[in-house]
This record gives structure tokens, C-alpha cells and sequence, in this order.
């Protein structure tokens, strides 16, 4: 099972999200913990690659950006759409 850690910035996103996306994000973070390369997760680790920055679907919209901290423990960057956690880990 991976722990979970989460940014100050995830934190404040997440309860900046609708409550339906944020029942969204929490039932893709039980699945994370259990597998993170479950398929429904589509985890993928983002350009530039040496940064170490992963994300995975929270819907068809939404993505939660996270880096790997230890062997089994994960900190969660930041959640928000698609397009923009993309750009801003460029």
C-alpha cells in the first residue's frame, strides 16, 4: 500500500474543488493507494521526465500531480485541470 502525503497547495485545491469532484479525487486516491498503475488511473510520469513528476486521472477532466518521496510514500502535489497541471510542470 502506497502512503499518502499531501502539499499544502493540494490541500487548499482540493477544497477548492465541488464536493462531487472531490468524492471523485478521494475514491482515485484509494485506488492509487492500493495499485498505482491501476488502468483506470492512466498514471504516467510527465515532461521534463528528470523533474519526477507523475500524475494521474481523477476524471476525464482532472488530474492530481504527485511525486514519488520514498519507496512506498507519495506526496501529492496539486489537483486541477488537465491542461493547466500540465503546463505548469513544463
Amino acid at each position: 500500500m502506497i502512503e499518502l502525503l499531501s502539499s499544502d497547495e493540494f490541500e487548499d485545491r482540493f477544497r477548492a474543488l465541488p464536493k462531487q469532484l472531490q468524492r471523485k479525487a478521494l475514491k482515485q486516491q484509494k485506488i492509487f493507494s492500493n495499485n498505482p498503475l491501476h488502468p483506470s488511473l492512466n498514471t504516467e510520469k510527465i515532461a521534463p521526465k528528470d523533474r519526477g513528476i507523475w500524475t494521474f486521472r481523477v476524471d476525464d477532466k482532472y488530474r492530481i500531480a504527485f511525486r514519488f518521496v520514498g519507496g512506498r510514500t507519495v506526496l501529492l502535489l496539486t489537483v486541477g485541470p488537465h491542461d493547466w497541471i500540465y503546463r505548469i510542470f513544463r
